[in-house]
């Protein structure tokens, strides 16, 4: 690759995907032309001045995309995939009767966003985010508040930072090698930040929309449907769980997880059709997010300034506005990191801006309303707040204790 060409010593490509993200942020009405107008002129940039990490020309784009489709085939495969469990768990009438078992104040919104954090830290947090959105629907009279979405997306990136099968991201600490037990530690962290975002969150959902006291009487739960949900969920962990422990190599040449989910939502459709009318909009919403990973995983980010906690804490901030897979591949290889903060920061950071998760873009195909940054930093201010208070308080109990630089 040629070195890249600097404008007040910022690489071009950097700036290039600046003003796609501020695009994305100003015109979030039209949020898929601009990705798709941003991935195109960083891509007809790269062609013609600087090429690719893997070489120039088309064959050095080509090469770069080899490396990627895994990634971006899983991304697509599962947004769409877990848009249909969402209408089946929708169509099963649990969240129906979800008003039933949540407490009738603000601390029902509390107890459903700790029912996402769990389901997170071992489904995948799009599943576990579209699942809490789907009962916030019902159990708010289908009036949820942005700032109560910000802290759904929150919830299940949360829950999955201390996991190695709830995030991407602590899946490829797993595979390279580092302990399970290191990557615990962020719940620390994740605790702490959960209880800070999650009880004004849930005073702004009360006051906004309050819950619904009771369910409709006579409801009826349809089982087959309830089976359809925890096949696909099942299907989905233990691919995730086989291809890490077995066959990891395999995760690096075809997309093991989205292709387990459209199994069991392909064999299950036998008993009860999926509802394919999401697809239309999912796949809008899915292309938007594809588009602005494949822009980031283009950015000339060859190295990271040196590992230590103050580095950790930028990558979190940095992951709302660039995808965390390159950021945690990097730090992987740099190595010297204390990787529980690591995973807090890549995993958790991303909930601050709605598009900086797949989790985020998932819950915005099913509320388009946050579709907007600035509506979603006003009133999902508790969620930036929590991770800086969460990072520091893990900080304060455990200390930095870095493995060796690489």
């Amino acid at each position: 690759m040629i070195e890249p060409i600097l404008v007040f010593g910022i690489p071009v490509d950097f700036i290039l995907f600046a003003l796609t993200l501020l695009g994305v942020a100003l015109f979030h009405h039209h949020t898929l032309p601009v990705a798709l107008t941003g991935l195109a002129t960083i891509v007809s940039y790269k062609l013609a001045f600087t090429g690719f990490k893997d070489g120039i020309g088309l064959g050095g784009l080509g090469q770069h995309m080899a490396h990627e489709w895994v990634t971006l085939a899983n991304l697509f495969l599962l947004l769409m995939g877990f848009a249909l469990l969402s209408r089946h768990f929708e169509e099963s009438r649990i969240p129906d009767e979800m008003p039933a078992l949540l407490p009738d104040d603000w601390k029902g919104g509390v107890t459903l966003l700790c029912l996402v954090f769990v389901l997170s830290s071992f489904l995948d947090n799009i599943a576990a985010a579209l699942i809490g959105g789907t009962v916030a629907r019902h159990v708010f009279s289908g009036k949820v508040h942005i700032g109560y979405l910000a802290a759904i997306v929150a919830a299940s990136n949360a829950g999955g930072a201390g996991s190695v099968v709830g995030d991407t991201t602590t899946t490829m600490m797993w595979i390279a090698g580092v302990s399970p037990l290191s990557v615990v530690e962020s719940y620390v962290a994740a605790i702490v930040a959960m209880f800070i975002f999650a009880v004004p969150a849930s005073l702004q959902q009360q006051r906004f929309s309050p819950i619904v006291k009771n369910p409709p009487s006579g409801l009826k739960i349809h089982k087959v449907r309830v089976f359809i949900v925890a096949a696909i969920l099942v299907a989905a962990l233990a691919a995730n769980v086989i291809a890490n422990l077995k066959f990891p190599a395999l995760l690096h040449t075809i997309p093991v997880l989205g292709l387990a989910v459209w199994a069991a939502i392909l064999l299950t459709a036998a008993l009860r059709r999926p509802d394919w009318s999401v697809m239309p909009e999912t796949f809008k919403g899915t292309v938007f997010l594809l588009a602005l990973v494949t822009a980031a995983s283009m950015m000339p980010v060859d190295r990271l300034p040196a590992a230590s906690w103050q580095t950790a804490l930028g990558l979190g901030f940095l992951s709302a506005v660039f995808d965390n897979i390159p950021l945690t591949a990097l730090a992987l290889k740099q190595g010297g990191y204390d990787w529980g903060y690591l995973a807090y920061a890549v995993g958790f950071g991303g909930s601050m801006i709605w598009f900086g998760s797949s989790a985020g873009v998932a819950l915005s195909n099913m509320y388009p309303e946050a579709k907007s940054v600035g509506r979603w930093i006003s009133h999902g201010w508790p969620v930036a707040v929590a991770y800086v208070i969460g990072f520091f308080v893990m900080l304060a109990i455990l200390g930095w204790h870095p493995d060796a630089p690489r």
